[in-house]
This record gives C-alpha cells, sequence and structure tokens, in this order.
C-alpha cells in the first residue's frame, strides 16, 4: 500500500505544466510589439477638412495644431489659447528646431482663426508652416 500512494504522488508531480516558458514567451511578445508599433501624431480633436484641387501629399508633420469648428486650438491633443500659441510653439521649436508646423483647421472654423494662428507660428520662429487640406476623392 505504501508503493501505491508514493507512485501516485510521483504521477501527479510529472503532470504539473511549467508556466515560466509560456510566461517569458508573452512577455517577449509584448515587448515586440510595443517596440514595432508605430506611433503617429494626433492633433486630438476630430476636424472635417476642406478640400484642395491643388494640395500635395506632404510628409509627416513634426507639429499638429488642430482647430476645431468652434475655433478652440488645440496642441498636442490639449486646448490651448489663442495667445499661448507663440510661446507654445517657441518650447517646440526649442526641442525640435528642424519642426514643421501644420495647421489643421476644421472647414467650418473661421479664417481669422487659423490666420492668427499661423501668424504665432511664424512669430514663434517656425520656418515652415503650412495649412493642411483634403485630397479630392476621384469620383
Amino acid at each position: 500500500m505504501l508503493n501505491i500512494t508514493a507512485a501516485r504522488r510521483r504521477n501527479r508531480a510529472m503532470v504539473e505544466i511549467n508556466m515560466a516558458p509560456m510566461i517569458d514567451m508573452v512577455f517577449l511578445l509584448l515587448i515586440f510589439f510595443l517596440v514595432t508599433t508605430s506611433f503617429v501624431k494626433e492633433t486630438g480633436i476630430e476636424v472635417s477638412r476642406p478640400t484642395a484641387t491643388t494640395a500635395t501629399a506632404g510628409e509627416k508633420a513634426n507639429i499638429l495644431i488642430g482647430i476645431d469648428a468652434n475655433n478652440r486650438v488645440f496642441l498636442d491633443r490639449y486646448e490651448i489659447d489663442i495667445r499661448a500659441v507663440r510661446a507654445n510653439i517657441e518650447r517646440t521649436l526649442a526641442e525640435n528646431p528642424e519642426g514643421t508646423v501644420v495647421v489643421v483647421a476644421d472647414k467650418a472654423s473661421a479664417t481669422g482663426t487659423a490666420i492668427e494662428v499661423m501668424d504665432g507660428c511664424r512669430m514663434a520662429g517656425a520656418q515652415n508652416v503650412s495649412l493642411a487640406a483634403k485630397l479630392p476623392q476621384a469620383e
């Protein structure tokens, strides 16, 4: 009888699944996907851009400023006061002097707001300031 219980204990120990290699693989996959994910800068607001027949697809912008339909200004997903555009762009350009500024304005926003934002960017020292537009859809 003693031999039977000892054999059962041995069988139970052999059935055990070692989870350490599986956990290691899950962490390696997690690190792989985090490293290979591309991070896209967003303006932080939903903007309906106007279309332009002369629009060109440019390279990715370093600094995105969004203007929504209510003329609110956003930088890095945070709403900022229109008077603070110059200071924020100066700070951002100090970190990245070659930065390109793209103003993404909603087509329902006031033109004056977009011009005021672009002027603030130029006064902050931005060399390249562009206004984003959609390419027209082929029908």
